[in-house]
């Protein structure tokens, strides 16, 4: 047993020396790619070469169509003139989705100098009324978008207002494309639907030379809108002076007074 006590100590002993070698060498090559880092990043903050130029030369768009480009580039104001190395892209990116219209983006940082923003623009699916009856446009997440030059053929949502919290914007907007998706083609010609009643939602169509309202509760929307344009004609004949048809009923449609 003392002999192999010995013999261990010893191997120690020898073991020793070399983990100390190896600790230092380790430490070494350690400091050594730090500096080379620290040389590496200071070149890259540095070397004019990497400088973000103004304009198109060093900001490059795509898929802003609404969005302003002015606001855009604004969110990038204080980049320009320095290392392309030091822009947050993420935190640009983050900015950019506050801009209006924009839905999300992309920032892409291509070398020596130069950055990409691809914007991915809100689509707008019905106008809104805001206040003092101003025309709004919202979108499907229940955003309210400004006005745009476009000319956007879109029904008119009612029962929503600025002033709603975001939530329940999306969630009414919601039975609006439920609505229209589910009447397919037929869904091209509504004019205006008010959302305001869960439980029954009602269509304006022009009849007669003016505006019916269409009763539709909450469910079979495609079968109920048909069932009211199978008997337009006889609606014209039997019902002349209706304002508002109630379709709720699957083997009638009746008026309300």
């Amino acid at each position: 047993m003392g002999l192999k006590s010995n013999g261990a100590t010893a191997s120690l002993k020898q073991l020793a020396p070399r983990l100390v070698v190896g600790t230092l060498a380790g430490a070494a090559a350690l400091a050594a790619a730090l500096f080379a880092f620290h040389r590496v990043e200071e070149f890259l903050i540095r070397d004019p070469r990497f400088a973000l130029n103004g304009g198109e030369d060093g900001l490059r768009l795509s898929g802003a169509v609404h969005a302003s480009h002015h606001a855009i580039q604004a969110v990038f104001a204080e980049d320009f003139g320095r290392s392309v190395y030091l822009i947050p892209v993420g935190q640009r990116r983050t900015t950019l989705k506050t801009v209006d219209w924009v839905k999300d983006a992309t920032v892409v940082r291509i070398w020596p100098n130069l950055l990409v923003a691809r914007i991915a623009e809100r689509k707008p699916v019905a106008f809104i009324t805001l206040a003092a009856g101003r025309p709004g446009l919202i979108d499907e997440d229940g955003v309210i978008l400004p006005p745009a030059r476009d000319r956007f053929n879109l029904p008119v949502l009612a029962g929503v207002k600025a002033s709603d919290p975001i939530a329940e914007r999306r969630e009414r907007v919601g039975r609006l494309l439920r609505f229209i998706n589910e009447l397919g083609e037929a869904g091209k010609d509504i004019s205006e639907v008010d959302v305001s009643d869960r439980d029954n939602l009602k269509v304006r169509q022009p009849y007669e030379g003016r505006m019916v309202t269409l009763l539709l509760g909450d469910q079979h929307f495609q079968a109920r809108y048909q069932n009211y344009r199978n008997h337009i004609a006889e609606i014209k004949r039997k019902l002349p002076g209706a304002s508002t048809l109630d379709l709720r009923l699957e083997d009638r449609i009746t008026v309300v007074e």
